[in-house]
């Protein structure tokens, strides 16, 4: 469901925004239609290419390692939802990479003349999936319960 609402929305920008395109909507922020070929803040995005394919299977690798950990049973729904989002992240702009060679990035947020790297729904997933997956950590009892676990085997 993430995959399909991240492809969505940027179906929708694609197609309605043309590219390099500026909508202001706030005074801090803008729709923006841009092509990322490299990973976050355009680290790698001139590497030749080659970066395309290697960004594309780490984002397979991290996404298949994260389906076996669900599958095995995580701690709680935190975590679930977690390995949920930056699975849904992570193909989002692997299907970009594929289907077009670079990710499709729209968010803009910026004070002035100062912008942060444009960014995209799928981002937004990975980022916040790692904020609740350290949160998850510092729950109680947690920790010891899954040390516990392993004992017990």
């Amino acid at each position: 469901m993430l995959l399909s609402l991240d492809q969505l929305v940027k179906w929708v920008i694609a197609t309605n925004l043309p590219r390099g395109e500026v909508i202001a909507v706030t005074a801090w922020f803008n729709l923006v239609h841009v092509l990322n070929p490299g990973a976050s803040f355009s680290f790698l995005a001139d590497a030749g290419g080659w970066q395309r394919h290697a960004l594309s299977a780490v984002g397979v690798a991290v996404s298949a390692t994260l389906a076996v950990l669900l599958w095995r049973g995580v701690r709680n729904r935190l975590e679930t939802v977690a390995y949920v989002g930056m699975i849904g992240g992570a193909l989002g702009n692997v299907a970009d990479r594929m289907r077009i060679g670079a990710v499709v990035d729209y968010l803009d947020l910026h004070w002035s003349d100062m912008h942060w790297p444009a960014f995209n729904l799928a981002d937004i997933f990975v980022v916040g999936s790692a904020v609740l997956l350290i949160l998850a950590s510092f729950l109680p009892g947690l920790a010891g319960r899954r040390a516990g676990e392993a004992n017990s085997t």
